[in-house]
């Protein structure tokens, strides 16, 4: 009995093209993927990439969609159920959303950090991305449900975005360099900016956190304006 022998390579899948464009926007940002360099990354010839995507923008939606889909965005299904049952009693509770909006920006900055070079590629909106859409119909569906008007879901998602985007996109810590002398001499006012970057983490997510409680408290209640 013959048997048809296994390919040396795995088989080009959509998956494989976007985990390796993934790698290499991870590792030398959006500059680095061109269909000729993912073609050699993934030892086959160019023209085999378009029978999976018709253009280099279409990889990059991909890969941008791939790194929301690990969003959590659990916290906000209370609210759709409480949708599905219009007019019921037993949805959620009137500050609950906050807590909903604290939790999904944590998780998707963490999703964002841990890919900083696609941030600016995210930024230019969810066009037809499905994870995208999916985050973006799953905040303004809560925000809606909770009595804010169509209009302030808009505005709150969007300042929700720009401010998740912005904290992941660097580190404030991270930006000092460790020269003691420098400060001392001509900035005394930052005269431990020295020591940030070494606690980098704890900065950074004490900024991050900050900024979204003040954030929250500044929306506490839907309003008519």
């Amino acid at each position: 009995m013959w048997h048809m022998a296994r390919p040396r390579k795995p088989l080009l899948s959509r998956a494989r093209i976007v985990a390796c464009a993934l790698a290499l926007v991870d590792d030398e940002g959006l500059q680095a993927v061109t269909t000729r360099r993912l073609a050699a990354e993934l030892g086959v010839r160019g023209p085999s990439l378009y029978n999976h995507f018709r253009t280099k923008d279409d990889i990059l939606d991909a890969v941008a969609d791939a790194v929301c889909a690990d969003v959590d965005l659990s916290m906000f299904e209370p609210y759709t159920e409480g949708a599905e049952r219009a007019g019921s009693t037993d949805g959620p509770g009137a500050a609950d959303w906050q807590d909903a909006l604290a939790r999904w920006a944590r998780s998707y900055r963490a999703a964002l950090a841990a890919h900083p070079h696609i941030v600016p590629y995210l930024a230019r909106g969810p066009g037809r991305r499905p994870s995208q859409l999916r985050m973006a119909d799953a905040v303004f569906g809560a925000l809606t449900a909770a009595g804010w008007s169509r209009a302030q879901a808009t505005h709150i998602g969007a300042t929700m975005r720009y401010f998740v985007a912005g904290s992941a996109l660097g580190s404030f810590a991270r930006g000092f360099v460790d020269d003691a002398e420098l400060y001392a001499r001509d900035y005394p006012h930052l005269d431990e900016a020295h020591l940030l970057a070494e606690y980098q983490q704890r900065v950074d997510d004490g900024a991050f956190e900050t900024g979204l409680r003040a954030l929250l408290a500044g929306l506490a209640q839907p309003r008519d304006d």
